[in-house]
């Protein structure tokens, strides 16, 4: 069998026998991706300055964000880089659902690199068409969902938050419904991706609940205990996770007010779409939609702002959307928006962990 690289290290040392535990390797995958992304921050934000790769302002944007460009951009590559290596460090090599993750989490990344590039290549806002950005997307999360079809131990079945007994099973359309919450994630986390800091936050707290769900889920004790789907492997999931919380927590302290960096739409797109992958492989999708509340109301109200224009001749209901703009347009200062969302957050985070004993 085919373990993690660090594994083979307790057969030379008792002492180090800690490395087989699931959660040793998780503190070890994101203390790694933290340091990693700390280390390399200031020159791989000096290299993005060299090349003149600065964010591009939508010119019907908040009025103070015109200072933000020419401010590097596309950091989201650096957070895919160490959380892909970290990864391949800390967890068992043979688990398919890390495999399966870490391709989504490149593979959305990519799209939004070439959607950065785009903007900063015609210097413009606009990037990747929506339609065309879509069709990757779905490509990308169908190909997933297609491969998890066909593994053994496919379950069909849905996991609500607070209902232990109520597990409907869509059988092969279970795989439509994954990919439109990989999809809807992904592009929720984008949106939300609009202030110094805001989405980074949020992305570590939905991590570490996430952490938590994946070590019970892979635990069968536990998850028997818990009442929650018992899915062999997903202990190795949290090891992901914990990577994940690491390099974001590593990028934030670049990204807080006022930004060094951004991460782009290469970082936000692969984020999101990996925390939708997590989210369906330990059997918690809708849980997503608590914790990952921050992300459902940004992508809600650019939905109803949108629908609202189009069949009100040009009426809105909010100041700007997404809803983070809407306060900027009211006059609340970024950093106290940023804030309050994150516990905002935090409170939606421990109320998910709640459901735990609440089914």
């Amino acid at each position: 069998m085919l373990y993690h690289l660090l594994y083979p290290l307790h057969e030379y040392l008792s002492v180090l026998n800690v490395f087989r535990y699931i959660t040793f390797r998780c503190i070890g995958a994101a203390l790694t991706a933290f340091f990693m992304v700390l280390v390399l921050g200031p020159p791989f934000i000096a290299w993005l300055k060299a090349r003149q790769i600065g964010q591009v302002i939508r010119e019907n944007g908040p009025e103070s964000h015109y200072s933000k460009s020419g401010v590097p951009t596309m950091g989201g590559l650096l957070i895919l880089a160490a959380v892909a290596v970290t990864t391949l460090l800390w967890v068992d090599l043979g688990n398919r659902f890390v495999w399966l993750i870490l391709a989504v989490l490149l593979w959305f990344g990519a799209i939004g690199a070439y959607d950065d590039w785009r903007k900063i290549h015609k210097q413009n806002s606009q990037g990747l068409g929506v339609r065309g950005k879509l069709l990757l997307q779905a490509a990308g999360a169908g190909s997933a969902m297609a491969v998890m079809f066909w593994l053994p131990g496919f379950d069909g079945h849905l996991s609500f938050p607070f209902f232990k007994e109520f597990r409907p099973d869509l059988g092969v359309w279970y795989c439509l419904f994954a990919l439109l919450v990989v999809v809807g994630a992904s592009n929720a986390v984008n949106l939300t991706d609009g202030l110094d800091g805001l989405v980074t936050g949020p992305v570590v707290i939905t991590g570490t609940v996430y952490l938590v769900f994946s070590y019970l889920a892979g635990h069968a004790v536990l998850a028997s205990y818990l009442q929650i789907p018992h899915v062999p492997g997903a202990g190795e999931v949290a090891v992901f996770s914990g990577a994940l919380v690491g390099a974001c927590l590593g990028f934030l302290w670049f990204n807080t007010f006022p930004a060094q960096v951004f991460m782009g739409d290469t970082g936000s797109l692969g984020i999101g779409a990996a925390l939708g992958m997590v989210a369906i492989i330990t059997k918690q999708e809708f849980l997503l939609a608590m914790v990952g509340g921050i992300f459902v109301l940004e992508a809600l109200s650019v939905i109803l702002q949108v629908g609202f224009f189009k069949l009100s001749g040009g009426k809105r209901i909010f100041l700007m959307a997404p809803f983070h703009h809407h306060f900027e347009k009211k006059g609340w200062q970024e950093p106290k928006i940023v804030v309050r969302f994150w516990i905002i957050s935090i409170v939606l985070g421990l109320l998910a962990i709640a459901t735990l004993k609440l089914r």
